[in-house]
């Protein structure tokens, strides 16, 4: 029988320790519940999840639980972020029955995988208006075993309903009498729309729990370019600004934690996931590009020397997350700290400083009945220098000392789970992203080690045409999409044909696996069906939509290669999620990015050597949105000829003078 302790996952393996009888997703298991006549009780979660650990904690190693579920149900774990199809299935699944989404998922299935009971987080025993584990794993096991037939009919009808959802989404409406599927009035709309959900307060979308949407964030950030609207500006500039100084930001070690659990990106949740820096990463370098602001350049460094220090390794490649916990029971433990913890390490006028910088009642949680605080800029040094007598300059120095002893000592702590796998999706996010660093900051680094992790990934994760997610786990869409992304930048970057050539064979591989004749516009989220299901999606939830990446992939593709035919794919793609995208606001920034792409690109045909020439680093390294970079043959002519759609733009053979034409503001 299959075990947990064979499995690649660091997740599954550390389940592998409890004395429940987990098995992995497989058919042997579903095999075994059938031949037993029992349900499946089905377990996602990740490594990085807090509440995942608390329930393993006061369930899953309690040997009661134990031996209740090893009893009624056969079990099987996931790790979320190795399986995101099968989850995202459940998760679906979950909502249909009215419950709402999120992890540990905690879903019962009939032999045949389909559900028909489920939540989230269980408590032990009943409490927070939640039923206890026990009392649902008794209620659920009775259920199924005295009414089999009804338990079926359920998982049917709430596979029927998740079908014809599916449907409702390939549907493609015909648009209304006099109005166009797609067309650039609609970007307008997308900021109007987005701007609504804006906090002018507390920058971000919406009240709370709070994501950072960096795809909206990079969607308004193109059209304040474009445009210079003051309220586009100033979305984009109090969101960055507020996000870094919040405590959803590492003020010590950089990089940023999953969300905020207020309005005011104070109190975090504390996992960090690579594929939220990346994006921030790109929002960050985007930003300084755009307002010249030095705090968000010093945010991007923090990005960088996070992922540097804890989610990469010498030989390339990033790994996927750190957990938020040392244990359960001191929730973001690692990252908070006492006022004694600030005594210790500090003194003076240091201490005091410090204190006033980053310590404030909104920062307060308690833990166990101590008092501990996320660190977050409280007050800035020029209101600190008024409130103390001390000059601007001293006081910024001593913000800065204090932090290097505060992180010294934090590291002496012990430190979060760090989940080492390499996924091609984080991984192609974190290359492209440390290409973008690279044109702004100059630093060699960060562009070797993004080139070295991609061949890495290419080496490990690409066989025979087709990319694994990690092992011999098939890759997903997001997997292709974002190497596909990776490997386009990496092109633009060197100049190098062999990246063109493999981002055209995942291209092909997209069009043969994840797509259907006949069915026009975008991609499938998995290569066959998963739990009888395939979705088609483009909204960001939260973080953005590869059907919404592919887009512009296709459209860069379409302008370095001469292909039309991948302009035909990614404006089948506009015009089938036209529609959908309509009413998503936010959840819709990546995919207006894709529109504002299509019709507002920029190709900077280079015919100068790629790695030597000033006028290819000037193509390379001026800011613009919806840039696509596609070298000549013949790079002695010494030239970069700019071309919009339907136009070219005269040739240019001075770095300054193609600058000028680059940064020109000019959309429709």
């Amino acid at each position: 029988m299959k075990k947990l302790a064979d499995e690649k996952s660091p997740y599954l393996r550390k389940a592998a320790r409890q004395k429940i009888n987990w098995m992995p997703y497989c058919e042997e298991a579903f095999m075994k519940a059938k031949q037993e006549g029992k349900a499946v009780f089905l377990s996602s979660g990740a490594g990085w999840c807090h509440w995942c650990h608390v329930q393993a904690a006061e369930s899953f190693e309690d040997p009661e639980v134990a031996d209740m579920l090893n009893r009624d149900f056969v079990c099987i774990k996931i790790d979320r972020d190795l399986r995101p199809d099968i989850d995202r299935r459940y998760q679906e699944a979950l909502a249909a029955m009215g419950h709402g989404g999120g992890w540990p998922l905690s879903i019962f299935l009939t032999p045949e995988g389909k559900p028909f009971y489920g939540g989230t987080y269980f408590p032990p025993a009943d409490s927070m208006d939640r039923p206890g584990f026990k009392k649902v794993l008794a209620e659920v096991a009775q259920f199924y075993s005295q009414n089999k037939e009804k338990a079926h009919e359920y998982s049917e009808r709430v596979m029927e309903h998740l079908r014809r959802g599916l449907l409702s989404r390939l549907e493609q409406p015909e648009a209304e009498a006099g109005e166009e599927k797609i067309s650039a009035s609609r970007l307008e709309d997308a900021e109007m729309d987005m701007l609504k959900e804006f906090d002018p307060q507390n920058g971000g979308f919406g009240k709370y729990p709070k994501f950072p949407m960096p795809g909206a964030i990079r969607f308004l950030a193109g059209r304040y370019f474009m445009e210079k609207s003051q309220s586009l500006g100033d979305a984009v500039r109090r969101t960055l600004m507020s996000m870094a100084t919040g405590g959803v930001y590492d003020q010590l070690g950089g990089g940023f934690h999953r969300y905020s659990t207020d309005a005011s990106w104070t109190v975090p949740h504390f996992e960090k996931m690579a594929e939220d820096n990346a994006w921030l990463l790109v929002n960050y370098v985007e930003g300084f590009y755009l307002f010249g602001e030095p705090l968000f350049k010093k945010t991007a460094l923090g990005i960088i020397d996070f992922a540097r220090s804890v989610l990469s390794g010498p030989q390339g490649g990033f790994y996927s997350s750190q957990d938020a916990d040392i244990t359960p029971e001191d929730e973001g433990g690692y990252f908070t700290w006492t006022e004694q913890d600030f005594k210790s390490v500090l003194e003076g006028e240091e201490l005091a400083v410090a204190s006033l910088h980053f310590l404030h009642e909104n920062g307060a949680m308690q833990h166990g009945g101590e008092r501990k605080y996320v660190l977050f800029i409280a007050r800035e040094a020029g209101e600190i220098a008024r409130e103390t007598g001390l000059d601007a300059e001293r006081v910024r120095a001593l913000i800065e000392s204090a932090k290097g002893k505060l992180l010294a000592s934090r590291s002496g702590r012990q430190t979060p789970f760090v989940d080492t796998t390499l996924y091609p999706s984080v991984n192609g996010l974190f290359i492209s992203a440390y290409l973008s660093a690279w044109r702004l900051l100059g630093d060699a680094y960060l562009k070797d080690f993004a080139l070295l992790s991609l061949n890495r990934i290419l080496k490990e994760n690409l066989r025979g045409g087709v990319l694994y997610r990690s092992g011999d786990v098939p890759g997903v869409l997001d997997d292709y999409a974002h190497m596909t992304g990776a490997l386009l930048d990496a092109y633009e970057t060197t100049g190098q044909a062999e990246f063109l050539e493999k981002a055209e064979g995942l291209a092909l591989a997209l069009q043969k696996d994840f797509s259907l004749d006949g069915q026009a516009g975008g991609f499938f989220d998995s290569r066959q069906e998963v739990v009888g299901l395939r979705f088609k999606n483009v909204e960001d939830i939260p973080h953005p939509s590869a059907n919404a990446q592919l887009i512009w992939h296709f459209i860069r593709l379409s302008a370095i290669t001469g292909n039309d035919g991948y302009m035909k794919v990614a404006k089948d793609s506009l015009m089938a999620f036209a529609n959908r995208a309509k009413g998503l606001g936010i959840h819709a920034g990546s995919y207006f990015c894709a529109l504002d792409g299509f019709y507002n690109y920029m190709v900077l045909n280079v015919e100068a050597d790629a790695e030597k020439s000033p006028l290819a680093a000037a193509a390379r390294n001026t800011y613009r949105p919806n840039k696509i970079i596609s070298y000549g043959r013949d790079a002695s002519k010494g030239r970069v000829t700019p071309c919009l759609p339907g136009r070219c733009l005269e040739a240019a053979a001075d770095p300054a003078a193609l600058e000028k034409m680059i940064s020109k503001n000019s959309a429709v």
